[in-house]
């Protein structure tokens, strides 16, 4: 059983990680938004290419009266559903994998 315990506690581990890089990809999106960035530059590319699936899909479960205000509230949806996931998912592999050790 410690074998599925050392996995559990490694996947949690990743998962952590991944899950904090895409936050601070969304935080970053969302910052260069204020400004106008250079739209050829491939780091503002891949930036919009890793995000926009996320961000879209927050826009279409959002009551559209949000959008009235001009403001794209869309960055802090999918960034309290990464919290809720590195708190929830991220803790429960930990602590499952903790308790197969």
């Amino acid at each position: 059983m410690f074998i599925i315990g050392n996995f559990l506690v490694s996947l949690a581990g990743i998962l952590g990680v991944v899950l904090k890089i895409y936050m601070w990809l969304i935080v970053i999106r969302a910052v260069l938004s204020w400004f106008t960035p250079n739209s050829y530059s491939p780091v503002v590319q891949f930036l919009y290419a890793i995000t926009e699936p996320v961000l879209s899909w927050a826009r279409r479960i959002l009551p559209s009266t949000l959008y009235r205000t001009g403001i794209d509230f869309s960055p802090l949806v999918v960034i309290l559903i990464i919290v809720f996931l590195q708190q929830f998912l991220v803790g429960s592999l930990l602590e499952l994998g903790l308790s197969l050790r």
